[in-house]
């Protein structure tokens, strides 16, 4: 990374700092019981720090084997412009092309404008074949 302030780490961020920097980038909330379980599932996680404080962070979760999702894509607003959000994507797919399967399918969800940032890094969009649908609980 261009900026020496920065550090790009491979760790799962801490459930504090996984509930703060989805508040802070402005997506859905979750709880920290919910939080600690999601993720422990996670199969790779970057991290970046800056001045010992995560800043940024990005995860790939999926069954090991079959299926993938990047999910989690999230930089402070403070150091959005910067190249973060590229930064957590060069590492992801690092470890997509060294440790996934050949015939893993790995999806996201964007939303716009950030699907400009993945199509850089080969993801299309699915549609008219497919559509990504979603379902979330309430209580």
């Amino acid at each position: 990374m261009k900026h020496p302030e920065y550090c790009t780490v491979s760790r799962l961020p801490t459930v504090e700092e996984y509930v703060r920097l989805r508040a802070l980038a402005g997506l859905s909330a979750f709880s920290e019981d919910a939080a600690r379980i999601g993720l422990a599932g996670t199969i790779y996680a970057v991290v970046i720090t800056y001045e010992d404080m995560a800043i940024g962070m990005g995860r790939l979760i999926g069954d090991g084997g079959c299926f993938f999702q990047v999910v989690d894509i999230a930089v402070h607003p403070e150091h959005q412009g910067v190249g973060l959000g590229k930064a957590i994507m060069e590492a992801i797919m690092k470890y997509i092309a060294r440790e996934l399967p050949t015939s893993a399918y790995v999806s996201l969800i964007a939303d716009v404008p950030a699907n400009k940032l993945y199509e850089k890094f080969g993801f299309v969009e699915t549609a008219p074949r497919s559509l990504g649908m979603a379902y979330r609980v309430r209580r």
